[in-house]
């Protein structure tokens, strides 16, 4: 049994790991034997992850680049090949919103910037589907790997305000299920495409909406959100790390193409 989840000695890249949620998942999988390449846009979060991890015994590097410049990619992987090796599995986790693309009482639906809805589009959804082009050649190449998207529970269940976000991550969760075919009918049937679809998990993306920004207290829309969680908080950046490892690991060897919440029972309350 313990074999079966092992992921030790695999090379896993995971962009957006400068963030809460995925240098979580950097530090949990480093410590589970994996050697891990943090990637991020902003080079000192990159670095202070993959510091954690070696000063933790754990093998890492921090790698500066951007999921929406595929030559940074191309940068990117070259460098992880360089000091890691091949990469056995891909995690995308850049993404995010942005305040300006979200409707508030200052701001309706019809003036919305394009601007910023465009960004939070290419984010979520050019900056999964540029990386998967770059690190999953390789796997194409090599004939094994593993991909995990990171979608949203905005997905299964479109949330106020954020029709830039909530329409990004559809988008991930469809490419998702799209390339797992696509993966497997023309290049590989051992190459597996997954995603995690999080419920509702504190960032700072989402803080200015779930919580005051003077007193910490949660918001109309956070208490709701609660409200709406059988389980009835928010979770913590630690429990989608079993999720992750089952998907990276042989225990997941026949699953792809699936989309799995981690959302403490949101997506199966109707609120009644």
């Amino acid at each position: 049994m313990k074999n079966l989840f092992d992921i030790e000695g695999q090379v896993i890249a995971i962009t957006g790991a400068g963030g809460v949620l995925c240098g979580t998942m950097a530090e949990a999988l480093a410590g589970a034997g994996a050697k891990i390449a943090v990637l991020d846009l902003v080079e000192a979060a990159a670095e202070k992850v993959a510091g954690q991890i070696k000063s933790d015994g754990g093998t890492a590097i921090a790698v500066k680049c951007d999921v929406l410049d595929k030559a940074t990619l191309e940068a990117a992987k070259e460098k992880v090949n360089a000091e890691l090796g091949k990469v056995d599995v891909l995690i995308n986790g850049a993404g995010g919103n942005k305040r300006e693309a979200t409707t508030s009482s200052n701001l309706s639906f019809f003036d919305l910037p394009p601007e910023a809805i465009r960004i939070v589009f290419d984010l979520n959804f050019l900056g999964t589907l540029l990386p998967t082009q770059v690190f999953g050649k390789d796997m194409a190449e090599n004939g094994s790997g593993v991909i995990l998207n990171v979608s949203s529970m905005n997905a299964f269940r479109p949330l106020t305000k954020i029709a830039a976000y909530s329409a990004a991550k559809a988008a991930v969760s469809n490419f998702t299920q799209w390339l797992a075919v696509h993966i497997c009918q023309n290049y590989c049937e051992e190459i597996r495409v997954n995603a995690i679809a999080p419920g509702f998990f504190l960032t700072e993306q989402n803080r200015f909406l779930l919580t005051d920004e003077k007193t910490g207290e949660l918001t109309d829309r956070g208490k709701t959100i609660i409200g709406h969680t059988p389980m009835g908080r928010f979770g913590k950046p630690e429990e989608l790390i079993g999720t992750v490892i089952w998907l990276l690991s042989d225990a997941a060897k026949f699953v792809t193409g699936d989309v799995i919440p981690i959302d403490g029972g949101f997506s199966a309350f109707s609120g009644v």
